[in-house]
């Protein structure tokens, strides 16, 4: 067997509900999720791929909504000549079990959820090696029977894992984590793995897919799958990374200091491209100095851009404003508005203050300049 091509996926999280949010963007990002499906069925059509491999979290919760479990159902079901196979992660592990009985009430023959670790001939001469997870934390390295696993010499052995090579953080088994060389021991020529959210090789023949649309600010750009084809047995896979996110995550640096221009600036970060604003989450993390009518006008120019964008967030707190006498003045000479600056601006320069109450006198003082400037 030759030239196997297959679709490599994981993390779907259909059901995530998004509550942190605003409302408007909370539902189009909850219906992206559910369009991705089409999406990678497309995928695998255009690149003549006849099976789409889920490493683990197809739904966000052990529970997802009946209708979200259906309409998920009905699209992968819909596809007939495209063969899904589906391993539980973390997130719905097989402990969700009247979640998986309705699933696989629901699904069509060219759906598989794979509930046991045994092999699997998913096409001639083709096994899949699966490694579902029985529960949230397994406790163990699931992907240990795959060095023992029997299959026939020269098919092709695909490994299906959800779990960390290492730790990725608090949600992470270390207790089960895989082995990097798993590839090797167990004699796979490809390792599909699912866990972490963004793109991820691990030698040669062990892949984290990512999620193909995104939900975080830790992995920049657009949700993607990977098109894998195996040549033969024992030989590297060709691995494509494919784009399949609706909406783009993206976090910029933006140093910024006194003289420049700190509008112009901005503009030649965003994306040029005004339409396609509305699928981007932007969030900025300024950092530097400014005088405080140029702060003034940076925010000017974010308060513009803002309605263009999915979301668009500012991380100012490593952001500092100067002031020099003029900038008073041009909030009051005299009277209580210039009292009432002054002991802002003594605030923000007291050493004995912690760092966040001088943030919130930094703020406050901006402020009233550009209420001030509104009047």
């Amino acid at each position: 067997m030759t030239g196997f091509t297959f679709v490599h996926t994981s993390d779907l999280h259909l059901g995530k509900g998004f509550g942190q949010m605003p409302l408007e963007l909370r539902g189009r990002l909850v219906e992206a999720r559910h369009e991705v499906l089409e999406r990678l069925v497309q995928v695998a059509r255009d690149n003549n791929a006849g099976h789409i491999l889920v490493a683990g979290d197809t739904f966000d919760t052990t529970g997802p909504s009946g209708q979200v479990r259906r309409q998920a159902a009905t699209v992968m079901s819909g596809a007939a000549e495209i063969q899904w196979w589906i391993i539980p992660g973390n997130h719905d592990s097989l402990q969700a079990e009247e979640l998986w009985n309705a699933f696989e009430s629901e699904i069509g023959d060219n759906v598989h959820l794979l509930r046991e670790a045994a092999p699997v001939e998913i096409e001639a001469g083709v096994f899949l090696l699966p490694a579902p997870l029985p529960r949230q934390f397994p406790g163990v390295d699931l992907t240990k029977w795959m060095v023992d696993a029997v299959t026939p010499d020269d098919a092709l052995r695909i490994g299906l894992a959800h779990g960390g090579v290492v730790s990725f953080g608090e949600e992470t088994d270390t207790s089960a984590l895989i082995p990097p060389d798993r590839a090797k021991t167990a004699r796979l020529d490809y390792l599909a793995l699912g866990d972490w959210h963004g793109y991820l090789p691990v030698g040669g023949q062990t892949f984290y897919c990512g999620t193909p649309e995104s939900d975080r600010f830790k992995h920049d750009g657009r949700g993607a799958c990977l098109v894998v084809t195996l040549p033969e047995s024992g030989a590297l896979p060709e691995v494509m990374q494919v784009d399949t996110g609706r909406f783009e995550w993206t976090s910029i640096d933006m140093p910024l200091s006194p003289g420049g221009d700190a509008p112009a600036e901005l503009e030649r970060l965003l994306p040029q491209d005004r339409a396609t604003r509305r699928d981007v989450l932007l969030q900025l993390h300024a950092r530097g100095f400014l005088r405080m009518a140029e702060r003034g006008s940076f925010d000017e120019a974010l308060e513009q851009a803002e309605p263009d964008f999915a979301r668009l967030i500012l991380l100012d707190e490593a952001l500092a404003t100067e002031y020099e006498v003029d900038d008073l003045n041009q909030i009051a000479t005299g009277g209580a508005l210039r009292a009432a600056a002054d002991e802002l601006y003594a605030e923000t320069q007291n050493d004995g203050l912690s760092a966040m109450d001088a943030r919130v006198a930094q703020t406050a003082l901006n402020r009233l300049w550009a209420l001030v400037r509104e009047g």
